[in-house]
């Protein structure tokens, strides 16, 4: 299958419905941190962009919201040409992250630190970066006790693949509130969130 045909294939279906689904579910997801939200398969992208974090870059990304995409992902001109024609954003260059609305990330232990992003600013906090951290699992790696607002008590969520001070980089994304970036952590068939306000600790700590 050459570019022109795998740009053009794999979209939504039905993308006013679908799109619909996606952006419910992550919505539930960011109000519930921790939460995992299930989510059919929607969109089939080309690799290594999975079906679920090609589903939310459809039902957020366009025009007006630069894309930044790792060095996997930015690697293959399929999974660009893909993206370009299904939403029809703007790829920021592959050393300016900072210049991203959103960020797909296929190898989150080897992203950059979360303070390369663009934070927002104090006017506009949702001037930020979400990250979109593609995952195989949600419940099999070390295990993030999560605290704030949208949690009773706790929560817990294990999400494979994530970066070794992860949690040190997090608490440090806390303290620069309302600026900060958020999370979406995308595994097969489901996602969850992390908003800025959610105060994440490891098991051990």
């Amino acid at each position: 299958m050459n570019i022109a045909t795998q740009s053009i294939d794999g979209g939504f279906i039905e993308p006013v419905f679908d799109a619909q689904v996606v952006f419910r579910a992550i919505m539930d997801a960011m109000a519930r941190p921790g939460s995992v939200q299930a989510l059919a398969q929607l969109a089939h992208p080309p690799a290594p962009l999975s079906a679920t974090a090609g589903a939310v870059a459809l039902a957020l990304c366009d025009n007006d919201t630069p894309v930044w995409l790792d060095p996997p992902l930015q690697a293959e001109a399929s999974v660009k040409a893909w993206l370009g024609f299904h939403t029809g954003a703007p790829l920021a260059m592959a050393n300016t992250p900072a210049d991203a609305h959103f960020a797909l990330i296929a190898n989150p232990k080897e992203m950059a630190a979360l303070d390369g992003f663009s934070q927002g600013t104090q006017e506009y906090p949702d001037r930020s970066t979400t990250l979109i951290l593609l995952t195989s699992d949600l419940g099999s790696g070390p295990t993030l006790l999560l605290e704030g607002p949208g949690i009773e008590k706790t929560a817990m969520i294990a999400p494979t693949g994530m970066p070794r001070h992860f949690v040190e980089q997090w608490k440090q994304n806390n303290q620069r509130f309302p600026r900060g970036v958020d999370i979406i952590l995308a595994a097969p068939g489901s996602l969850a969130c992390l908003p800025r306000t959610t105060r994440i600790k490891t098991m051990e700590a």
